[in-house]
């Protein structure tokens, strides 16, 4: 499969391999993944040896947000990979077919001038890096995969972000989510 250059297919492999040691993992909403030791993050899609699953998701140009958003957050998220963030979440979500039975701007009406998902979290950036990666579209069991990484000082930020979201309208629409807490182990 081809992408373009402004795509980023990843895949997340849980297993007895990887560099991210699973500190925890929590069925939120319907079942739960199967348990391993490790998750590893590779930027590309491959069926990985001795994976117990394998999570595979697209991140490219933003879906829901607004081009003043946009620079909001342009200006403010922090990358990936910073050496201080030792700690990561994958946390996968499926939403209902009433979410996607929506139409596009009744989508974004529920997700931010009702929820208000992206102004209520910017408070948490830059202490807080993410990147959303689509898998519906490929046809995975999970709509979203949302990978998160901070410093370990950030967990009760963490932790304050995901339950302020989880109150939210748009969560409503969740029919199955897993929350992975993860710390870096190279």
């Amino acid at each position: 499969m081809s992408y373009g250059a402004n795509m980023f297919p990843m895949t997340f492999a849980g297993g007895s391999r990887g560099k991210w040691h699973v500190e925890q993992s929590s069925a939120i909403s319907g079942p739960a993944l199967t348990r391993v030791e490790r998750v590893d993050a590779v930027p590309a899609h491959f069926q990985p040896d001795a994976a117990v699953w394998a999570l595979r998701g697209v991140a490219g140009h933003a879906r829901y947000v607004q081009a003043a958003e946009k620079v909001t957050l342009d200006a403010i998220s922090p990358p990936l990979g910073r050496p201080e963030a030792a700690r990561a979440a994958l946390i996968p979500i499926r939403k209902t077919a009433a979410w996607w039975a929506l139409s596009q701007d009744e989508r974004r009406a529920i997700f931010e001038a009702r929820s208000r998902h992206v102004s209520s979290t910017l408070k948490y950036l830059p202490r807080i890096a993410r990147r959303l990666y689509h898998a519906r579209d490929l046809g995975e069991e999970f709509d979203f995969l949302t990978w998160f990484e901070f410093a370990s000082e950030h967990i009760a930020a963490f932790d304050e972000l995901v339950g302020m979201l989880r109150r939210t309208e748009e969560w409503s629409f969740v029919e199955r989510e897993v929350d992975l807490r993860l710390v870096l182990t190279v």
